[in-house]
């Protein structure tokens, strides 16, 4: 009787077949992550427009502004809060964000191109709201801004102005220091934001409240 031989595959080579293909899976999905972050998509990659001319020429408190420009000072609510008065005459326009937000990380190419635009009629800052400096610090570098934003661990500063605790939020205070409106949450477009800094930091949308 004729014996007839039936190959059988040596141990574990299944295995290693289906290990080879999730490998494969694996990588194919990664190219595509990072076909969705391309620049193409408002990747942040340190780019920003050139302050140093757009904004030459400001005046004194505009101009301490932007000597500060991508610096997280201390101080919390108290010290945020103080700088506004201090730029008194100036409209301000103040966004509350954090590294952790993707909406925030989405704002900030609008906040880099409208600060550049109008920062030397209007002053802007930031707040960097229950993050950590090392976080922040490394979006600042991926998205540099020509102005400060003051450090507020606790949220103190979104909770005075009676946001509901979610980011970003944008905050603009008329000449005279006193606030005039909140915008909670993000700006569905560039072009809302921009209008909302045109009424109610160039504009008198404060004043007409």
């Amino acid at each position: 009787m004729t014996r007839r031989s039936i190959p059988i595959s040596a141990p574990g080579a299944g295995l290693a077949a289906r290990l080879a293909a999730a490998l494969v899976a694996l990588a194919a999905a990664a190219l595509l992550l990072a076909a969705c972050g391309s620049s193409s998509e408002g990747e942040l990659d340190g780019s920003h427009p050139n302050y140093a001319q757009a904004l030459a020429g400001s005046p004194p408190a505009l101009a301490a502004l932007h000597k500060q420009a991508n610096e997280l000072l201390d101080g919390g609510a108290e010290a945020f809060e103080k700088r506004i008065e201090a730029l008194h005459g100036y409209p301000v326009v103040a966004n509350l964000w954090a590294s952790w937000c993707g909406p925030c990380r989405a704002e900030f190419p609008t906040l880099q191109k409208l600060s550049a635009r109008y920062g030397k009629e209007v002053a802007f800052l930031g707040v960097n709201s229950k993050d950590s400096d090392g976080f922040a610090t490394e979006l600042l570098h991926e998205a540099p801004l020509s102005y400060p934003s003051y450090k507020d661990p606790d949220g103190k500063v979104g909770e005075k102005l009676g946001t509901n605790g979610g980011l970003p939020d944008t905050a603009f205070y008329g000449r005279d220091g006193q606030l005039c409106y909140v915008k909670i949450g993000q700006y569905a477009e560039q072009a809302d934001l921009e209008a909302d800094v045109r009424r109610y930091a160039l504009g008198n949308g404060c004043e007409s409240g």
